[in-house]
């Protein structure tokens, strides 16, 4: 189960699929999965139990960076993307985001974010 770090109106994620690979477990910070929509608000551009596709902005699992640092968030979100263009559909995200999505070509959500870290 996943929060919803943007404004497209649904406030719970629950993953049905990590994409990228044959019987690939587990998704990280930056990663694309297919999720079904628990809860979302009334007159919200994603309604609730449809099925979506979201990048993972946050994970409680600590990251290792290439510098030896590692960064961990205290909750798991992720924002919910268009399927064709991968861009987000909403227009705001909340709360920071970390860095790693830059790198895996995710600047439109980078450039939305409050707090990059």
């Amino acid at each position: 189960m996943l929060k919803v770090a943007d404004n497209s109106g649904a406030k719970k994620l629950m993953c049905i699929r990590v994409l990228g690979g044959y019987k690939k477990r587990y998704a990280q910070v930056g990663d694309i999965i297919t999720c079904a929509v628990k809860e979302a608000g009334p007159r919200a551009q994603v309604k609730k139990s449809e099925v979506v596709q979201a990048v993972i902005v946050r994970q409680r699992k600590e990251i290792r960076r290439k510098d030896g640092t590692y960064i961990r968030f205290d909750e798991n979100a992720a924002v919910v993307i268009d399927k064709k263009t991968k861009e987000p559909r909403a227009t705001r995200i909340f709360g920071p985001i970390a860095r790693e999505l830059r790198i895996k070509g995710f600047q439109k959500i980078v450039s939305l974010a409050s707090e990059v870290l």
